[in-house]
């Protein structure tokens, strides 16, 4: 029974935590992203520079704690939930940090390990320096704060507890159902505190990641209802991805000639090319995938969670049409008053075409419309893409650029701001790695620390993160972490002054412009003057990255070839036109204006929402 301290056992344990998917074995814990402080830095930190090259797990520094959280993550995105990595900071504020990213993993159904410090597990130094204290309950700390934003939370007070806590987590990290953000949080002198540890915990151990099977009796009800419909639509969610389940869904939307609308974490399973794939849905969506959902009788929701986007707000979906959710999760199958089949979407498709032998598919003039709409929709993209003579560059036209110039095979990161409803509707992804967007929470400053990830993930793909001017101000400093690490990162910050999805959101509800945009204050003392200049060449060069501005199609072009050959990172800047976006298409969301106001354009708006809320499907 080896002696060693609680940190290192900890060390030594993840070391040897494997997962396996259909025979494939890797590290479950690839490495740990670390700021050290005084409440980690004796204990996990002191671990990691003993141990951590002899057990293979390296450690990564990043700038800011809730950067490395989402570099953690995107890092798990990217291998498809087979593998992640662990993130240690200090007590106190670097604790806090990690709220945000421990949010976004558990809303996106990601793992992710966060050790953060913790109080005195003596309570002798009391209060310990950013200790929080709170006046009737003994045993609180801001760590307390990550509870409600993880899937399992544990806060060990001796070393023994580590011998069921940790297998717990790595259970929660690894099951499809319930994964997320697993906190650990870890008491200063506990760490530091030595036990005679059993070998046999630090022995190598290979979790599962099961392929949950289907009820059979809930596959023959669902082919039951397929069978009887004429106007099936199928909804692809990031469980498609999750699942690997993108040959089965390509088989059985040809089989049956059944269109394929994308949610945002289900675009790029399958390809653009795919003769069924009719693009985006919902509130972001195309007119060729919200016509579909309007008009279809049936629709099969694979691996979605349903949220409000994909929905339109509940005013998407044709009122009558018959839901079957298949979710490897209950609370999701069951969404919208749908037939749950709770199950993996590869193994759950298959059953599910198996039952489906005799069936014809949907009927040949729905074939023939949703063929239709898609070759309009396709017409629609390339006009909308292709570089007009605009004295200022415009946004769509510049992804259109991008896109032409690196393929459908590398791998574009967002999360916040107007590009993602762009994105989601023209980009033309050709694998199911291409299209990396964080929408589940939209979380602004996610873009630049995902890159790392990713890269950090596949080493050979071609990363190119999209960020916008307002999100890069929010969160740039992990630019120096790529560095560091010797990253090959292409970054792209589109300047449109601000915030402007969320000012044109502002100005569709009539509130006038009002602090969305980066512009000075004003003679009046409101901030409506000039736009403020910032330069955001300069800015990265003094960071590390190898920067340029650009301000056509051609020097665009020409950047881009460029950072392919640069071992390095490179940031590409360029102006867009602040106001000049894609329109929505046969979509809606539920912004509701105020019900009370002076001003007669927030009246106009709450007349016009009260007209549009009658689209919402109030039984489901």
């Amino acid at each position: 029974m080896p002696r060693m301290t609680v940190a290192q056992a900890i060390v030594r344990f993840l070391a040897n935590q494997y997962s396996e998917k259909d025979g494939q074995q890797e590290r479950l814990i690839a490495g740990v992203w670390a700021i050290f402080g005084h409440g980690n830095v004796h204990g996990l930190g002191q671990a990691l520079e003993e141990l951590g090259d002899e057990v293979g797990l390296r450690t990564h520094r990043g700038q800011n704690e809730q950067a490395m959280g989402h570099a953690a993550i995107a890092y798990a995105k990217h291998r498809l939930r087979t593998s992640t990595m662990a993130v240690t900071t200090s007590i106190g504020p670097g604790a806090t940090n990690l709220v945000t990213a421990a949010a976004l993993a558990t809303v996106n159904r990601l793992p992710v390990l966060l050790l953060p410090g913790d109080y005195f597990s003596s309570r002798i130094p009391d209060p310990v320096l950013q200790q929080l204290e709170h006046p009737t309950e003994h045993d609180v700390s801001v760590n307390d704060a990550l509870r409600p934003v993880s899937r399992f939370f544990a806060r060990p007070q001796n070393p023994q507890q580590l011998l069921s806590i940790l297998p717990e987590a790595m259970r929660v990290l690894t099951d499809p159902a319930e994964t997320g953000a697993v906190t650990i949080a870890l008491p200063q002198d506990l760490q530091s505190w030595s036990w005679d540890f059993p070998e046999s915990f630090f022995e190598k151990r290979v979790w599962r990641i099961r392929r949950a099977q289907p009820d059979l009796m809930e596959v023959a009800e669902a082919a039951r209802i397929l069978a009887g419909s004429k106007k099936p639509v199928i909804v692809c969610g990031g469980g498609v991805k999750y699942s690997q389940a993108w040959q089965e869904l390509a088989d059985f939307s040809e089989s049956f000639g059944i269109p394929v609308v994308e949610t945002q974490a289900g675009k790029g399973a399958l390809s653009w090319k795919h003769p069924y794939v009719t693009g985006a849905g919902g509130a972001t969506g195309t007119f060729a995938s919200n016509r579909a959902l309007s008009e279809a009788d049936v629709i099969l929701a694979v691996g979605t969670r349903l949220g409000d986007f994909i929905t339109a707000s509940k005013s998407a979906f044709n009122s009558e049409a018959q839901i079957i959710g298949i979710n490897v999760s209950p609370m999701d199958a069951i969404k919208l008053q749908g037939l749950p089949v709770v199950g993996d979407a590869r193994v759950t498709l298959q059953a599910l075409q198996g039952a489906l032998v005799h069936w014809k598919g949907s009927s040949p003039e729905w074939k023939a419309q949703v063929s239709e709409l898609r070759h309009q929709w396709d017409d629609y993209v390339d006009r909308a893409t292709s570089a007009s003579d605009s004295e200022t560059l415009i946004q769509a036209e510049v992804l259109g650029t991008i896109n032409k110039t690196l393929g459908g095979q590398a791998t574009v990161i967002n999360a916040a701001g107007s590009m993602p409803g762009e994105l989601h509707k023209i980009w033309r992804p050709e694998d199911p790695k291409a299209y990396h967007l964080e929408y589940g929470f939209s979380c602004m400053g996610y873009e630049i620390p995902a890159g790392i990830g990713v890269k950090l993930a596949e080493p050979e793909r071609e990363v190119v993160v999209l960020v916008g001017d307002g999100t890069y101000l929010m969160m740039n400093s992990e630019i120096v972490t790529a560095c560091m690490e010797g990253l090959q990162l292409t970054v792209v910050l589109l300047d449109n002054h601000g915030y402007q999805s969320i000012h044109g959101l502002q100005k569709s509800v009539g509130v006038p412009s009002f602090t969305n945009e980066l512009r000075h204050r004003d003679e009046t003392g409101r901030l409506s003057g000039d736009f403020v200049k910032v330069d955001y060449v300069k800015h990265l060069e003094s960071m590390g990255a190898k920067s340029t501005r650009v301000t056509s199609h051609a020097e665009l072009t020409e950047a881009l070839l460029a950072a392919r050959a640069h071992q390095g990172v490179t940031a590409i800047v360029a102006e867009v036109d602040p106001y000049k976006r894609l329109p929505e298409h046969d979509s809606w969301w539920d912004v509701p204006p105020a019900e009370v106001s002076s001003r007669p354009s927030v009246q106009e708006a709450r007349k016009k929402y009260e007209q549009d809320v009658q689209k919402q499907q109030k039984k489901r």
